[in-house]
């Protein structure tokens, strides 16, 4: 049974997205390393209380100049307007969309953060140890809070945690065979679920639902399991022959992307009745899927892998068309999903699938062999691509004439000098 610590006892959600007050940190347990030791660094454009202007970004590239940090982990908030970085020795944030940094905790005792989930743009962060000297323990998640400036919760596991996901409600923890899902008010267990192997820690959760949906790795290899909430259900779908490795959840929970060790082929499902709803076909070759991302308004899909080219798809199924099968999830109208299908797949079943395949509308050139995560941006029709080489890219993309995107802005993350 996992072992939690709280020091905190009246925390309500901010609806607004902004940095909260401080928190009141109540007596209680204190985690056994010292918080303290993440010193502050923030940047005249960080918001917050002292509301102050924004400075121009200064980077540098000459490695003679600044050593570039190795990366643990890094990752988009839920609304992807900010990234977080985690290092050998603290943790960063910065502004995704325009690009700008917006604080650093770095430690006096050099210890590693290998995992950062971070709730929208409030003061409230999961942490998680990583790398040869982590801060924390890898089996145990810490809740900081950036105003009180210390830990005011902790969860503790018999097993390295492979991932956390937070929104205003839920704490979601991944181990390698097992997730916990807690109440973010007081940190009460709500759900164990068992899954199949997970190093990876795959799992997502809708954000503007309520009441939440998870998906997770099933209980075999290839299989996903969409856990409803409101209904209390389980559904478990063979998305794959082979083991999934990359998902993407739509905003609302409707909608979800998967991909397989594969790399060829990603499948669209209706997380309502576990339906297929589309396929898109990344490529030929083999290829190792890095990250998968909807849009806000679920009308594509980007795409980015180790082969290097980051894909833009058209989503040909309307995730609002969904809403009016909300109230009734387990009834679904296969043959008007077939319908939509068939409008769009003129040729399928006469040429061979290959050919009849849908393809990208609009791609991005990136370094081969190095990983990177894509996001859509703010403005209409952009995307953001972070990797852990430190490269910062915004793009756009054509909609209607697709083909390659324009590049509107780079930087190396790992250099910026105003912190």
């Amino acid at each position: 049974m996992p072992r939690v610590i709280i020091n905190y006892m009246k925390y309500k959600p901010n609806q607004k997205n902004r940095l909260l007050p401080p928190l009141l940190s109540l007596a209680g347990s204190t985690p056994n390393l010292n918080p303290s030791s993440l010193m502050a660094t923030r940047t005249d454009s960080e918001s917050g209380p002292d509301n102050r202007t924004t400075n121009t970004i200064t980077t540098t590239d000459n490695p003679a100049q600044v050593a570039a940090p190795p990366i643990y982990h890094l990752s988009f908030n839920q609304n992807h307007t900010c990234f977080s970085v985690g290092l050998q020795n603290g943790f960063r944030v910065f502004d995704a969309d325009p690009f700008k940094p917006s604080f650093s905790r770095e430690s006096d005792t050099h210890g590693g953060i290998g995992l950062v989930a971070m709730l929208y743009r409030s003061n409230l962060f999961c942490l998680v140890g990583g790398g040869p000297n982590p801060i924390y323990p890898v089996n145990k998640v810490m809740v900081w809070d950036d105003h009180a400036f210390q830990c005011i919760g902790e969860l503790s596991f018999r097993s390295e945690v492979k991932n956390v996901k937070i929104r205003r409600d839920m704490i979601v923890v991944v181990l390698n065979q097992k997730i916990y899902i807690y109440n973010f008010l007081d940190l009460k267990l709500l759900l164990q679920i068992e899954t199949d192997l997970n190093p990876n820690g795959l799992c997502e959760i809708s954000q503007n639902s309520s009441p939440m949906v998870l998906v997770s790795l099933g209980l075999k290899e290839g299989q996903i399991r969409v856990e409803d909430f409101g209904s209390k259900k389980s559904k478990f779908v063979m998305a794959h022959d082979s083991r999934v490795v990359c998902m993407s959840l739509t905003q609302d929970g409707r909608l979800l992307a998967t991909a397989s060790t594969k790399g060829t082929l990603i499948r669209i499902f209706n997380t309502l009745d576990g339906t297929r709803l589309q396929e898109v076909r990344r490529g030929a070759d083999r290829a190792g899927i890095h990250s998968l991302a909807f849009s806000s308004n679920a009308q594509f899909l980007a795409v980015s892998s180790d082969k290097g080219t980051v894909h833009i798809f058209s989503v040909k199924v309307d995730s609002g068309s969904l809403a009016s099968l909300t109230n009734d999830r387990s009834h679904v109208a296969s043959d008007t999903i077939h319908s939509i299908l068939s409008s769009f797949s003129l040729f399928k079943g006469v040429l061979p699938k290959y050919f009849s395949s849908e393809w990208s509308v609009a791609q991005f050139r990136l370094p081969e062999g190095l990983r990177h995560f894509v996001v859509f941006g703010n403005q209409k029709n952009t995307i953001v691509i972070i990797g852990m080489d430190g490269s910062f890219y915004r793009c756009e993309f054509d909609p209607v004439a697709g083909g390659e995107m324009i590049q509107l802005e780079y930087h190396n993350f790992l250099n910026v000098e105003n912190f």
